[in-house]
């Protein structure tokens, strides 16, 4: 292992639902894992949930904050060490929030040239979400349209720029003008400002009363029964999320009636070989597109480690564009 790695870094800890930055032994890979030096971490909703109580770490797993990062490997345990001396990001189930991280080789991913290290950390958590739910769980499919709530979030911003990269026709809920302005920017096909309209009136005028092949949902509860009216016949509904509430109202004969399917996932307790798999298929089927600077993530605000929490304050503001990050 290289002499220069400290044996004490900076990290933000979570003490009484605050944020703070301290001091922690650095983390050592074992085998099958790299330790990167982290450039910059991403901000993730999931991260704010953790903060506050709800979302604890799975068993075994870092109790720092951070879910994706980005840097340079300076160690690495067996079966990992042709990564020692590359950049790369890496989708970890907890210790972004730090100057090293270690991550599993299974989930990183390389950085290339045409991307600065601060958007590749932007990159894991949502493209790795995006994939999984709405293409392999929604099968979305080129000439598909789609609902996406959240269109300016990370995660609709990443679906907007990949869905329109095969082939979708993105539709996208906002809270503002402003918000929905921005998405129809990135190149959403319609953006709809769920605050001034209907956004179930609205799907059915723009898709000519036929509806949309899958919803992307992270609000739940009463959005629920909205969506599965927003679906065309044997449209699927995908759950990552649930803002406004865990229960809902199904429509049970409208489903059988409709053959609609309802699904979702959550990423961040699936094994190491279910990532690994997904991370494969993104580095052949996305990754070119990254590689030639055709996919970026929107990003709205960079902040240092230390003001983590100013961070966290604007995310749950709402009034960011895109991701969030900290800059080590």
């Amino acid at each position: 292992m290289a002499e220069n790695i400290p044996d004490v870094m900076r990290a933000v800890e979570i003490a009484d639902g605050k944020l703070q930055l301290a001091s922690r032994p650095t983390p050592r890979p074992g085998p099958g894992e790299a330790l990167i030096k982290v450039a910059a971490a991403g901000v993730n909703r999931p991260d704010v949930l953790q903060r506050r109580g709800h979302y604890p770490p799975p068993a075994g797993v870092s109790d720092i904050p951070g879910l994706e990062i980005s840097g340079t490997v300076v160690a690495a345990g067996q079966g990992a060490t042709h990564l020692v001396g590359t950049r790369v990001c890496a989708l970890v189930a907890g210790g972004g929030y730090a100057d090293y991280c270690v991550a599993p080789a299974g989930t990183c991913l390389p950085v290339p040239e045409v991307l600065r290290l601060p958007e590749a950390a932007a990159l894991p958590e949502t493209l790795f979400t995006v994939w999984i739910n709405l293409f392999e769980r929604g099968f979305a499919a080129d000439g598909d349209t789609v609902l996406v709530h959240g269109g300016t979030s990370g995660i609709g911003t990443m679906a907007i720029k990949l869905g329109t990269l095969f082939g979708l026709r993105v539709l996208v809920t906002c809270g503002t003008d402003a918000k929905c302005a921005a998405a129809t920017a990135l190149g959403a096909f319609h953006a709809i400002n769920y605050r001034t309209a209907d956004f179930v009136e609205a799907v059915h005028r723009l898709t000519d009363g036929q509806g949309v092949a899958v919803v992307l949902d992270m609000v739940g509860g009463d959005y629920v029964p909205r969506n599965l009216s927003c679906l065309a016949d044997d449209g699927r509904h995908v759950s990552i999320a649930f803002q406004r509430g865990a229960n809902a109202q199904i429509p049970l004969p409208e489903i059988m009636r409709r053959r609609l399917a309802l699904t979702g996932s959550t990423l961040r307790a699936r094994d190491l070989m279910f990532k690994t798999m997904i991370r494969d298929e993104i580095e052949k089927t996305v990754w070119p597109y990254v590689e030639g600077n055709r996919l970026k993530p929107v990003m709205d605000k960079s902040f240092p480690l230390d003001q983590a929490a100013a961070a966290h304050a604007r995310m749950e503001a709402g009034d960011h564009v895109g991701k969030i990050v900290l800059l080590t």
